[in-house]
């Protein structure tokens, strides 16, 4: 659908929030569009609109549509602080920790103090979790009915409990300490006849998370269930919430998201509002640690004086060596991450997987020296350019020219590849995140050895030790 008709829907909405239909009516058909599309006409109104359709739907219709709204913040700001508290309170305890974190600390506060004690409460059972841990992502949006109701009575509290909690696919069996007991699905349920023991739908063996797992580390069996909701519970086996698909989806995002900062070498996500303050410290360390492996490289350099002066021309090629060992080293580097990532047969198999990456390194560097070799003494022989400074073309000295470069584009790859493959592992084994590992970090890393070998290779190959 293109772009939803060009935004048609906002102008029908438009129309029926200034028609002369009533309140109940306006609502009713307010209701017929996805929550989705009012938070758009809710952004796109002024402050006079925006009252408009408060007063039409209700707090608790609106704590929906602020879910989904961008601009939080200024429509927050519309509102009287008690208008917001009741409107947050309405809402899931994790959106409204969503919309709260968006407001500056007065503001917050604010408007905490001024909600009900339940809610406070529910939202002081989320935040109590660090960010990196899955405790942090949960809902208190789920169903739960006892082990010892019938169908009849679980079925009842199902129809109950749906009008305040739409996570209905799956309900929660609990004991009557608050224990995770099992699952039931709704379709069991529906089915299922009034003399049938509940025991016989409820599923004991699903899956859930400790409330303090790491985020990271949930991600990949949550994807593998593809479930709609998973129990979150505690250290002793009692319930505290659920994370849905929605919020899996929303933490694969800023786990990408995290991941992508790492990649370009910062400690953790920026966000597109922070000051630039706060941005420098999130940047300058790896540049620091950057800054120091690139003086190691210059300060390389100073040792290969001899060899620049004495050949001068291979200089020229000197880019061509780097560039294609950082590129090998990123590809190894980009394999192993994924690996290590993943589950734990993944983990098991990390030696073979650098010792596979390692043969493809030499493998891919044989056939590309080759090339190189080939090409660089294709350009030496057309321009007849001797290899050493003031002498004159030889053709010996050309293939020992080439051979510079071949032999070190077969070494470099091979040596970054296995570089690629093994630092995500020793910062694995030390208990820092291998993505650190990425980006500049290893293209660095790699550039100071490609150095090494291309300006070793140039001294042995013409005996200027």
């Amino acid at each position: 659908m293109q772009d939803r008709e060009d935004r048609e829907f906002l102008d029908e909405l438009k129309l029926i929030l200034d028609s002369s239909l009533s309140d109940e009516e306006k609502k009713e058909r307010f209701l017929q569009f996805h929550v989705n599309d009012i938070a758009e006409l809710l952004e796109a109104l002024d402050s006079e609109g925006r009252e408009k359709l408060y007063k039409i739907l209700g707090n608790e219709s609106i704590a929906d549509v602020f879910s989904h709204a961008d601009n939080v913040e200024e429509l927050i700001g519309d509102l009287e602080p008690d208008k917001a508290a009741d409107i947050i309170e309405s809402m899931d305890a994790d959106d409204a920790i969503d919309v709260l974190e968006e407001l500056d600390e007065e503001q917050r506060q604010e408007i905490v103090s001024l909600m009900e004690p339940e809610a406070k409460e529910d939202i002081k059972n989320i935040t109590k979790y660090d960010e990196d841990e899955i405790g942090s992502r949960m809902t208190n949006n789920y169903i739960s009915i006892l082990n010892t109701n019938s169908v009849k009575e679980a079925m009842k509290r199902v129809i109950k409990e749906a009008a305040d909690n739409d996570n209905v696919s799956i309900i929660y069996v609990l004991d009557n300490e608050n224990k995770l007991h099992g699952v039931v699905e709704l379709r069991d349920l529906i089915i299922a006849r009034q003399d049938t023991k509940l025991e016989t739908i409820t599923k004991q063996n699903y899956p859930f998370f400790r409330a303090t797992e790491l985020v990271s580390e949930c991600l990949n069996e949550m994807k593998e269930y593809g479930l709609d909701s998973y129990a979150i519970l505690d250290d002793e086996d009692h319930i505290v919430g659920v994370i849905t698909s929605d919020d899996v989806t929303e933490a694969v995002d800023d786990e990408l998201g995290d991941d992508y900062a790492k990649l370009a070498g910062l400690t953790e996500e920026e966000d597109i509002n922070e000051s630039a303050f706060q941005s420098v410290k999130k940047r300058i360390p790896w540049l620091i640690v950057l800054l120091v492996l690139g003086l190691v490289q210059s300060f390389s350099m100073t040792g290969f004086e001899s060899v620049i002066a004495a050949l001068p021309i291979i200089v020229f090629f000197q880019t061509l060596v780097l560039d294609m060992a950082g590129n090998a080293g990123t590809q190894s580097l980009a394999v192993t991450i994924r690996l290590i990532s993943g589950t734990d047969d993944g983990k098991k198999r990390i030696f073979k997987s650098i010792l596979k990456e390692l043969r493809i390194g030499f493998f891919n560097g044989l056939i590309l020296g080759v090339l190189s070799f080939s090409f660089v003494l294709l350009f030496l022989f057309i321009t007849k350019q001797g290899v050493q400074v003031n002498s004159e073309f030889e053709i010996s000295e050309a293939i020992r020219g080439a051979s510079i470069v071949g032999i070190s584009l077969i070494t470099a790859m091979t040596v970054s590849s296995f570089v690629g493959a093994l630092i995500p592992v020793v910062f694995l084994k030390i208990h820092v995140d291998p993505a650190v590992a990425s980006g500049p970090f290893i293209t660095t890393i790699n550039d100071i050895t490609a150095l090494l070998i291309y300006y070793g290779m140039a001294m042995l190959l013409f005996q200027l030790v």
